[in-house]
């Protein structure tokens, strides 16, 4: 029985080490070609969007950590099938293992930028992993004194020395992939690190920003999240290493002609500044995936101007460095909105997370049809004749963002001393005249209004809080926008799919 055992270990320690050996050949080329993040790639490709949808709302920005985790378990109870049948014949363990990175070299040369040097980690992995396991099953017959059987390896008769063998072997690749694992990070860490970029003064500055009402009421979000801060949803497993040198913008498609910008290119042009709200798809009424920043970039008019888009154009088809698209309504990203291809984010250059070292930001419209990161192209075409990622899976081509408000604080079930309080928290109205008026609702009553923090465009949020005087028990409370055209935020509940959640946010609380 102990000689399963410990075969099955012999398969999950020696693909272990096939593992860091891919991991650190992928550092050094593409860290996208890396045999686990490739097949987790394709696991999200695949994955139904309710699915995608429940692991957002339950795991939030962890839940890509949560996606590799159980490829790893998934592909460790497998390195342990194939230690087991390796003890009754190497060839058949080998091969299994051989199977596993093969499925990881198919999936990351099926990607749609991929290139043939991209199967070199899938390489390394078969090398090293069958490679570890013919070491351990090599030291486990040999200390068995049995070419076939390792049954006497396990058993009492076994001499120490022959015992002392098979475990230094297993030390010494176990070191290996501690080893490899960590060189893989250090070399990611090292191409990471991004240059210092100093940017020019805008053509057209933003104005001087307000402060906020965060450090006389607090709970609320602050009035500018930090770059550190600022929200993530993607489908990357991995973040791009980008070589700002190398990298270009390419203008194409139903255009007059077609042009390539360098980064030294868009950073001569004029610049423009603005402070905008972002807001994912994904984000449910009262959810965390909203931020605002200050963004520096080129204005994404002035580059399709200089390209002259010839007629019949509806939809804007942004790539990114491994060929994910994002489609963006023509007529949307061109009505007179600061539609940016923007460089910096809040006095620096876009970090590696967000973008870096271009990404699309468009406000007024969620995410997924306008903030494509990692950008290299910019295709003028038709929605007949290209189709984006999230609207080959039955997302809306057109989603305005919905009015909302969120209340930070207090937080639901929180309980509160009795007496003196407020009610407080952020509210976005983009494309329909900013926000005009936030109200507060306690307990079923009437809608009250709140006071507003200041404003800094009506592509930005605002701040806002509701004086309160709380009494012992148990209340509800509720807030919703008002925008400047008047219209109402809606109390109709709607899931993210396909177009943005909406409805009102209510909390139930504790009064002491």
């Amino acid at each position: 029985m102990r000689s399963r055992i410990a075969y099955a270990l012999f398969g999950v320690l020696a693909t272990l080490v096939g593992v860091a050996a891919g991991h650190v050949v992928a550092a050094l080329l593409n860290p996208a070609s890396s045999p686990v993040l490739a097949v987790g790639s394709q696991v999200i490709d695949l994955t139904p969007t309710p699915l995608k949808e429940w692991a957002i709302r339950q795991f939030g920005s962890s839940d890509k950590q949560v996606l590799i985790g159980s490829v790893m378990a998934g592909v460790l109870l497998l390195a342990a099938v194939a230690g087991l049948l390796a003890r009754r014949r190497f060839v058949y363990g080998a091969a299994l293992q051989v199977v596993l990175v093969g499925v990881a070299a198919f999936t990351a040369l099926n990607r749609p930028t991929t290139e043939a040097v991209d199967v070199v980690p899938s390489i390394a992995t078969v090398i090293a992993g069958v490679g570890s396991l013919w070491l351990l099953d090599r030291s486990a017959r040999a200390s068995a004194g049995d070419g076939e059987s390792v049954e006497s390896w396990s058993g009492d008769h076994s001499t120490g020395p022959s015992r002392r063998g098979v475990i230094i072997t297993a030390g010494v690749l176990a070191v290996a992939a501690a080893a490899m694992g960590g060189a893989g990070r250090l070399i990611g860490n090292a191409r990471s690190k991004l240059q210092d970029i100093a940017f020019p003064r805008p053509a057209d500055p933003a104005p001087a920003f307000p402060n906020g009402i965060q450090g006389d009421f607090s709970g609320i979000t602050p009035f500018r999240t930090a770059n550190s801060d600022f929200y993530r949803v993607d489908t990357r497993l991995d973040v791009p290493v980008v070589d700002i040198d190398t990298w270009s913008l390419k203008i194409e498609g139903m255009v007059d002609q077609e042009l390539e910008f360098s980064f030294d290119d868009l950073l001569g042009m004029p610049l423009i500044e603005r402070d905008i709200t972002m807001t994912c798809v994904s984000n449910t009424v009262g959810g965390p995936y909203v931020g605002s920043a200050r963004w520096i970039g080129v204005p994404l008019a002035a580059l399709l101007e200089k390209a002259g888009v010839q007629d019949g154009v509806d939809q804007i088809l942004a790539t990114d460095v491994d060929g994910m698209t994002i489609g963006t309504p023509y007529a949307l990203a061109t009505d007179g909105r600061d539609a940016i291809v923007a460089l910096g984010m809040n006095g620096e250059a876009l970090p590696r997370e967000h973008g870096y070292p271009v990404r699309m930001v468009i406000p007024g419209l969620y995410g997924f049809i306008s903030a494509c990161k990692w950008m290299t192209s910019i295709k003028l075409t038709t929605y007949a004749d290209d189709e984006a990622y999230w609207t080959e899976r039955g997302w809306t081509p057109e989603a305005p963002i919905k009015i909302s408000s969120r209340i930070d604080t207090p937080k639901v079930l929180q309980e509160i001393p009795a007496g003196d309080t407020f009610i407080g928290g952020v509210a976005w109205a983009q494309q329909n005249g900013g926000v005009a008026k936030v109200q507060v609702q306690v307990d079923g009553g009437g809608w009250q209004d709140a006071q507003l923090g200041p404003s800094a465009g009506n592509d930005y949020w605002r701040q806002w809080y509701y004086p309160w005087t709380a009494e012992s028990g148990t209340h509800t409370i509720s807030s919703r926008v008002i925008d400047g055209n008047g219209q109402t935020q809606s109390d109709v509940r709607a899931e993210p799919f396909p177009s943005g959640s909406s409805g009102i946010q209510s909390l139930i609380i504790k009064v002491a």
